[in-house]
């Protein structure tokens, strides 16, 4: 368990850029966080004086371990 940061930018037309790990958990974590953001649907872009804007996000993600 721990929790791997993912860094990207949203563009003005919702998809996902400059997709890059922060902090990783090794194993093989942060390449798939960011398959699976490349993969994503489109999101809504930053909106700023009614218009759309770029917006850097950074999207922290938590794995903790099930015992069976």
């Amino acid at each position: 368990s721990g929790v791997i940061e993912v860094s990207f930018v949203v563009e003005r037309d919702g998809s996902l850029t400059d997709i890059a790990v922060k902090r990783d958990m090794n194993f093989g974590t942060g390449e798939a966080a960011v398959s699976l953001l490349k993969k994503a649907r489109k999101w809504k872009p930053g909106v700023q004086n009614g218009r759309a804007v770029r917006v850097a996000y950074t999207l922290p993600i938590r794995l903790s371990a099930v015992s069976q």
